[in-house]
């Protein structure tokens, strides 16, 4: 009805997309083993909403103008690579205290934490053109050309993708915060997490900045 064709090509290869280990998944396993089940799936969700602004954007053609001006992919280009390059030296010379040295009584820091994980992995996501072109590239695939509401069937294909790949990031947290449980009781080993994940959030803003629109 909406023009959408080869739904379960979609679908397998939406999921072996997600499957394929790259920098969202680093930063969810590296939040994990940081912080346990809750902080890997608030990196999840995070990354999720940053995905979903950018299907919410090329739906209504702002991704496509993106993509069209210079002037416009650079400005989002710097300031997503100007801020990664933040989070990561902010990361790399954070201190990490184990999670057992935590008291039970500062739920309050806590979530304060964990709030902050989310919108990190949400503006990297939001701050990243590379995700757009993902995105304008990927599900226009499936759509038809005479579509009639082609807007309406990306926006779709788009929400659709976004849940299998929360669902698995949420998967891949919980793997990865039970596998790391030991490891959240060592300042030393919290500390080499903290130094890989600023590592992950600077080369990641180095690689955004020597993005070039297409």
């Amino acid at each position: 009805m909406l023009g959408i064709h080869d739904p379960l090509l979609f679908l397998v290869s939406g999921l072996l997309l997600n499957m394929t280990p790259g920098p969202d998944t680093a930063y969810i396993v590296g939040r994990s083993a940081q912080m346990g089940w809750r902080g890997g799936a608030a990196a999840a969700l995070g990354i999720s909403t940053g995905c979903l602004v950018h299907v919410l954007a090329s739906a209504v053609g702002l991704s496509a103008l993106l993509m069209a001006s210079a002037t416009a992919f650079s400005a989002v280009k710097w300031a997503g690579a100007a801020y990664l390059v933040y989070l990561g030296i902010t990361q790399l010379f954070a201190r990490a205290q184990p999670a057992a040295a935590q008291p039970d009584a500062d739920t309050a820091v806590r979530q304060a934490s964990l709030r902050q994980v989310f919108w990190q992995g949400a503006l990297t996501n939001v701050l990243n053109p590379k995700v757009a072109m993902f995105f304008l590239a990927f599900i226009p695939q499936f759509v038809a050309a005479d579509a009639p509401h082609k807007a309406l069937a990306f926006l779709l294909l788009g929400i659709v993708f976004i849940v299998n790949s929360t669902l698995w990031c949420l998967g891949v947290a919980a793997v990865a915060a039970r596998t790391a449980r030991r490891v959240r009781g060592s300042s030393a080993a919290l500390l080499w997490i903290n130094r890989v994940i600023g590592g992950l959030f600077v080369y990641l803003g180095v690689r955004i900045a020597m993005l070039e629109a297409r």
